[in-house]
């Protein structure tokens, strides 16, 4: 059964002139799987000549704007293109309400658009089943410590929701595990236990030195690196002779914006 992600953004939270920001879409079988919404993602989904009613769920793995900046005018894309198909989207549960209140905000209501929306909270471990029994997809959410020190800082300040998930998405036989932003390599623990055919991974909140450490010699297909940080994106070839050295047994790349790969 064929199975890829496009990668709609590949950037990391710097504005970048090359790159858009976090976003992926899966193709496990017949379902189809939104990870995040960085901007411009209502551009690239228009340009990938995909229908509107195609996506069966968004998951937002945290609030940071390179992971949301585009759900909103996704949503407005949605609305003005007719989806019909009601749509789930799982995000930390205390941005619910601000971002039900957002949608008010940006004149996008419950009835001008033509399909439910269903906005529903993540939860540690509680895994979310999407598709039908013919292509059903499970994905576990784990939480990670990317936003600690954010909530350290601010949380008696500010009553934001300072989650933070990776994920793990299995269907059509196959396992696959999306970082997402992290705090620190030991946060991929939970979904390396198991052989995986592909990881989609960030490079950008710790060095690559100790990424590659942490992965060598795990049992994985292939190791897909993205929201690489800016200087380590200015020098692409000296990170692709590190990598090489350090992950020998571990087939793994370095993918731009709007790469499908298939696994």
């Amino acid at each position: 059964m064929p199975c890829s992600v496009t990668c709609f953004g590949t950037g990391d939270g710097h504005p970048c002139s090359d790159r858009n920001h976090a976003s992926f879409l899966y193709a496990i079988g017949k379902t189809r799987i939104l990870i995040d919404c960085g901007e411009p993602l209502d551009r690239n989904y228009k340009a990938s000549g995909l229908n509107y009613d195609e996506i069966d769920s968004i998951l937002i793995s945290h609030m940071h704007s390179d992971h949301v900046g585009g759900f909103f005018m996704f949503m407005q894309g949605l609305w003005l293109e007719k989806r019909r198909r009601e749509l789930p989207v799982h995000l930390p549960g205390g941005a619910i309400k601000p971002v039900r209140e957002m949608l008010k905000a940006v004149l996008i209501f419950d009835e001008l658009i033509k399909f439910r929306l269903r906005l529903l909270p993540l939860r540690e471990k509680k895994a979310i089943v999407i598709g039908n029994s013919s292509s059903r997809v499970r994905i576990t959410p784990f939480c990670n410590s990317h936003l600690n020190g954010l909530r350290a800082r601010f949380g008696k300040k500010y009553r934001s929701d300072f989650s933070s998930y990776c994920f793990l998405l299995e269907g059509a036989n196959r396992r696959v595990a999306h970082s997402s932003d992290l705090g620190k390599p030991e946060d991929l623990a939970p979904i390396l236990s198991k052989p995986l055919d592909l990881l989609i991974c960030e490079l950008s909140h710790f060095s690559p030195e100790a990424i590659f450490s942490y992965l060598n010699g795990r049992p994985i297909k292939h190791v897909a690196f993205v929201h690489l940080s800016r200087p380590l994106r200015q020098n692409l070839p000296k990170l692709r002779r590190l990598a090489a050295k350090m992950l020998p047994k571990i087939t793994h790349s370095f993918p731009n914006d709007l790469a499908e790969i298939k696994f």
